[in-house]
């Protein structure tokens, strides 16, 4: 598939920008929605949404220029490590800058932390749909390799239906981010196995292991750290009532 979407003058609006917004746009409104069942005001969801879109972009951009930096930009001018309308983002990067900016926002606002953080879950799953589709259309498909964005938007879009589930169920704040943390690390880790656009000296242990793996492993132990910690500190019910 080509990867201009349409042009507005002289300039092209490639399809992986257009995924990406539609992936903050969905996110933000389902994740409005579900705040509003919380008792809280949909806008303050949508007022987060810059923080999360800036922390998000950064933190992406610069995982992936660190790491492909011998393959894209070694030698090049700076000017292409901020080119993030041609692509290049890496999820967890993306991850980790929008909760520092979500953490941020929450402190500053007073918006409950892993109250937030639950409310936002399903939907980061959601957008990860709309963003993998995006990478589809903007990589070459006429590379042997298999089609993993289609098959991580399918898992990520069952994910997002069972956190919903278990939204409406959770027995603590911070248990459907935790549930996230944990389930797309093994899903991702998973998808990695396929993946065939890893140049040899990021591959690990046979060829078997990438750098998302490792990080994958990151991200695994801190939903279970949180999975630990959380239900404790919960408040306790007094006796009698």
């Amino acid at each position: 598939m080509h990867p201009i979407a349409f042009q507005l003058g002289p300039l092209p609006v490639h399809w992986y920008g257009v995924m990406v917004a539609l992936a903050f746009l969905m996110g933000l409104w389902t994740a409005s929605r579900r705040a509003l069942r919380e008792g809280i005001a949909p806008e303050r969801i949508i007022d987060l949404g810059p923080w999360l879109i800036v922390g998000a972009i950064v933190g992406a951009r610069i995982l992936y220029v660190i790491t492909f930096w011998r393959e894209e930009f070694a030698g090049k001018p700076l000017v292409e490590m901020f080119m993030v309308w041609r692509g290049g983002l890496v999820f967890y990067g993306g991850l980790v800058g929008a909760s520092l900016g979500f953490i941020l926002y929450a402190r500053l606002k007073k918006l409950p932390l892993w109250k937030g953080a639950d409310i936002l879950a399903p939907s980061i799953a959601l957008g990860y749909v709309f963003g993998r589709i995006g990478c589809l259309m903007t990589n070459d498909r006429s590379l042997p390799v298999h089609p993993t964005q289609i098959y991580e938007s399918l898992l990520n879009l069952a994910l997002y239906g069972a956190l919903e589930w278990l939204y409406r169920r959770k027995k603590f704040d911070g248990q459907i981010f935790a549930t996230y943390l944990v389930c797309y690390a093994v899903l991702r880790s998973f998808v990695e196995m396929f993946r065939g656009d890893y140049p040899e000296y990021q591959r690990h242990l046979g060829g078997w292991v990438t750098p998302a793996h490792l990080v994958s492993v990151v991200i695994l132990a801190a939903g279970l750290v949180l999975f630990r910690l959380l239900p404790r500190a919960m408040p306790k019910p007094q006796d009698g009532r």
